[in-house]
């Protein structure tokens, strides 16, 4: 397997900027990931006697008993033991819940917290473990019960469960009936590869898949049977113990609703005189918070004084809400604003791991953790990673084509193929054609025209008939044309859905499983155990 770096076209500009050009975007982030003080000053920070935190204990229990529930690796338990010690610190990257673990930039994420919390550990010299966040909370069912494999005929195929919430309500919280999981399994097993790796891979999905009765557990037990034994400790937002120990936190972000509605405002006005587009949408009204209410995960907005959902259904007071906090903090779970204040409270983050949009949106929240006596950890941008196979080596190589000749140049390039094998001829023949017939045509149209207004219209319309003739003979040509290259046209459309599938990044489409049928894990680990670059966060990794 080779790996080189990929420097692609200019991406997110403040995500560019948090990296290349921090001073310009200082007032917005607390650590330059490029100054190598950054980390120590961090840890110092952790280390500050006073600062909020939950109960080490009793987060080291709670993470205990669910990585013991999802059959987590002895490595990954071993590491949670190590969170009680006060000089322990984290990295945490996260992700929704997806079948099969969804796209591939989960996998990345995965390795980029064990990677960041590797060499973390061995420049402080203390104990670093990494965490991987599941957002059981959230509730877009549609977005995490599906994955995308690639089937032989080059289309894109969309595995989905059957299953239909009745509520709009946490997806730890959707049950998945054993046909369903059943259902999904056997379709992903028909449009997997039969090789030497299929069976036991498939027998790794299923006892994952039919020991859970949530997509999340599942989507956990299959992240710890492929990193659990790097020590990657996993935890559920959703889990009602974890809920118990946020608490306290609760209590204190609907406190301080309004000042942290006021401060992300501000925030996002700075944000743009420095003339970028924020990533994420804050409103005066509202709370950052939603509420579990009768099976539903509704957002709060703060109107007159009252907290309500957007349909107007429920109304609490401030009293209420608080009340929550400290006897149901179950029923509370935080937005896209405040989830990153609560995992610093509960955790002690050095670093978060991120992805472009998210390095952005996190750029609203500096005074936010000030606000809560917190400080924003270092971002660390994970890494990503585009997958070529050796087959598509092979036709690149055939083709004169770099790799980014067929992400950002594809069409281009492939239509100058299609010139240089007489193509482009066979269109200027046939445009050449239409033309002079119908200047030949046009002066008989217009001679009995002037004999008969109503023979102009039907000249024309024969002149129509016959150019259309012409186009049919045309649309053939050109078909028996690219029979003769079908093999090569299906060389170019492989590469293309392969590594820009629907015209977006391979890791945002494909499912993991693709490769590890035809690969095994080796890759995988491999990618796990090379040393961390920041500076080359995406590679091309040639089979």
């Amino acid at each position: 397997m080779r790996i080189e770096p990929y420097i692609g076209q200019p991406g997110q500009p403040l995500a560019r900027d948090h990296k290349e050009r921090f001073a310009s975007v200082a007032q917005l982030y607390a650590y330059d990931p490029q100054d190598p003080q950054t980390i120590q000053r961090r840890a110092d920070w952790l280390d500050t006697a006073g600062r909020p935190q939950a109960d080490r204990s009793a987060l080291a229990d709670t993470l205990r008993r669910y990585n013991e529930t999802i059959g987590n690796a002895p490595e990954a338990l071993e590491a949670i033991e190590a969170l009680r010690d006060p000089r322990t610190l984290a990295v945490v990257g996260g992700q929704q819940a997806g079948l099969f673990t969804g796209p591939l930039l989960v996998m990345y994420k995965a390795i980029t917290a064990l990677q960041a919390a590797r060499a973390a550990s061995e420049r402080l010299n203390r104990r670093v473990v990494p965490v991987f966040w599941i957002a059981g909370e959230d509730h877009d069912w549609d977005e995490v019960n599906h994955t995308h494999v690639l089937t032989d005929a080059l289309s894109i195929h969309k595995i989905k469960l059957a299953t239909v919430p009745e509520k709009r309500g946490p997806v730890s919280d959707v049950l998945v009936s054993r046909e369903d999981w059943l259902a999904a399994i056997d379709e992903l097993e028909g449009m997997l590869m039969n090789t030497e790796f299929k069976g036991p891979l498939l027998n790794q999905v299923r006892q994952a898949c039919m020991e859970s009765d949530t997509l999340s557990l599942g989507f956990a037990r299959l992240l710890a049977q492929w990193f659990g034994a790097y020590g990657l400790i996993l935890v559920d937002s959703a889990d009602p113990a974890l809920r118990q120990l946020e608490a306290p936190m609760f209590r204190r972000l609907v406190e301080g609703e309004r000042e942290l509605s006021a401060c992300l405002m501000a925030t996002q006005t700075l944000m743009q005189e420095l003339g970028y587009k924020p990533q994420a949408e804050v409103r005066p009204d509202n709370a950052n918070l939603f509420v579990l209410q009768d099976g539903e995960r509704l957002l709060l907005s703060c109107e007159d004084g009252l907290y309500t959902d957007k349909r107007g259904e429920l109304r609490l007071t401030r009293d209420q809400l608080l009340q929550l906090a400290e006897a149901e903090p179950e029923r509370l779970s935080n937005n896209v604003m405040t989830r990153p204040l609560m995992q610093d409270y509960l955790l002690p983050v050095l670093s978060a791991v991120l992805g472009t949009s998210e390095i952005a949106y996190w750029g609203l929240l500096r005074p936010a953790f000030e606000q809560f006596g917190l400080q924003m950890p270092i971002l660390t941008q994970r890494l990503e990673f585009t997958l070529v196979e050796g087959t598509l080596q092979k036709q690149m190589n055939k083709y004169d084509l770099q790799f980014e000749d067929v992400l950002l140049r594809y069409e281009e390039k492939k239509q100058a193929w299609l010139a240089g094998l007489g193509s482009t001829e066979l269109a200027e023949r046939f445009a050449d054609a239409k033309l002079r017939f119908t200047d030949m045509y046009k002066p008989i149209v217009d001679t009995i025209g002037a004999l008969n207004p109503g023979m102009r219209k039907l000249g024309e319309t024969n002149l129509q008939k016959i150019v259309e003739q012409i186009e049919f003979l045309e649309t053939r040509a050109n078909e028996a044309f690219a029979s003769q290259f079908d093999t090569a046209l299906r060389h170019w459309e492989r590469l293309y859905v392969s590594l820009a599938p629907q015209g977006k990044p391979q890791e945002r489409v494909y499912n993991a499983l693709m490769y590890l049928v035809k690969y095994g894990d080796g890759w995988l680990k491999e990618l796990i155990d090379m040393p961390l670059s920041p500076d080359d966060t995406h590679r091309i990794v040639y089979f």
